[in-house]
């Protein structure tokens, strides 16, 4: 009986594992592992560098394309100049026919009158009634006063025994006559013109004055 219980005693204790055995089959898987993490990777394949003939041609092609648009710029920026200039010299040539031919209505509307005078004069010529010629200059006159004040805005200066206004009137001669409080326009020796309003040539006047 005492046999049998030593032996049963042997196999449990075989059965029981070493306590530095598992400690040192750790430390064998540890030092496997760390092998294996710090095993160097696979070197990539290394890169081909292109050649200098290479790049010297893409160089070359990038000058040529560059250099094109350059010259394709300048020849932009000289049309541009040259529109410029012409369209200035355009609105010069323009400006200077607008004054030229500012006047243009007017003398249209001058020709007539002048048309008139020119047969008053021809008929004067001929020896024909000077009667009759007085009337029609006296109608030419009449008809290009008409024309310049309805289509131009002229009014004439030509009103007497009226107060004397140094913006419409240019005193001439002088009188002095009993009774006058304010001086007075007597006499038109020249006729003087508005237009629109403003005086543009003041009527020369004989002024006659109070006596003091």
């Amino acid at each position: 009986m005492s046999k049998k219980k030593r032996k049963g005693n042997k196999m449990g204790e075989d059965s029981k594992m070493d306590p530095k055995e598992d400690t040192v089959q750790e430390e064998i898987v540890a030092e496997t592992m760390d092998d294996e993490d710090l095993a160097e990777p696979e070197a990539a394949p290394e890169e081909v560098a292109p050649s200098t003939d290479d790049e010297l041609a893409k160089l070359e092609e990038q000058n040529k394309v560059l250099a094109n648009e350059v010259i394709e710029l300048r020849e932009r920026l000289m049309r541009n100049a040259a529109d410029t200039d012409n369209y200035k010299k355009r609105l010069q040539r323009e400006k200077e026919d607008a004054v030229r031919y500012a006047n243009t209505s007017l003398v249209k509307d001058l020709i007539g009158p002048l048309d008139d005078f020119s047969r008053a004069l021809d008929a004067a010529s001929q020896g024909g009634d000077f009667k009759a010629l007085e009337e029609g200059v006296r109608m030419i006159e009449d008809k290009l006063y008409t024309t310049l004040k309805t289509n131009w805005g002229l009014e004439v200066i030509d009103a007497v025994d009226v107060p004397f206004d140094p913006d419409q009137h240019e005193a001439c001669l002088m009188e002095e006559v009993d009774g006058l409080d304010v001086d007075t326009v007597t006499m038109i020796l020249q006729k003087g013109y508005k237009l629109n309003g403003r005086v543009i040539r003041p009527a020369k006047v004989r002024v006659a004055k109070g006596r003091s």
